[in-house]
């Protein structure tokens, strides 16, 4: 009986380490070029704990996202962060990002944002850092949509940046 039980634990114990969860860190940002108001729309998912966890360690212990503590404070310190780790080029000229708010969906904050007097998109370059300074594994991952087409990108730490053409 006592060899049953070592065989026994010699055999879970590394099976169970080898089926233990790893945090997979992802996020991802749509953008879809609407021509009719000649905009870019944009829309970033992220976890809410992996983005609280940015941010507390940027800035304060004392940030709280959420429908639940959430003060302008810390709303005002998720759009900054937003601001300075997305950059997106249209036709080879930087563009304005106009912040237009936030929502929180179980898991994940949405943020909004919106591009104006974009005429015709014929290359995007995106530039996407979020998360990337604390998760290692961070993938952000990049959707773009003109019309009927669709291109995508799959940028991290060591290739924050790519380029998407629709000629």
């Amino acid at each position: 009986m006592k060899l049953f039980r070592i065989l026994l634990l010699v055999t879970l114990v590394p099976l169970s380490i080898s089926f233990t969860v790893h945090k997979f860190y992802v996020s991802t940002t749509k953008i879809e070029y609407a021509q009719e108001e000649q905009s870019l729309q944009i829309i970033n998912k992220l976890f809410i704990d992996d983005i609280e966890d940015v941010l507390q360690e940027r800035y304060s212990d004392e940030i709280r996202l959420g429908a639940e503590g959430e003060t302008p404070k810390d709303a005002e310190l998720l759009k900054n962060y937003i601001m300075q780790k997305l950059i997106i080029e249209v036709n080879g000229s930087p563009v304005v990002l106009n912040y237009i708010g936030h929502e929180y969906n179980n898991e994940e904050v949405k943020t909004y944002l919106e591009v104006n007097n974009i005429s015709e998109l014929k290359t995007i370059t995106i530039e996407n850092k979020m998360l990337t300074e604390v998760f290692e594994d961070q993938q952000n991952i990049i959707n773009v949509k003109k019309q009927k087409r669709r291109r995508s990108l799959m940028l991290d730490k060591d290739n924050p940046k790519g380029v998407l053409n629709f000629d």
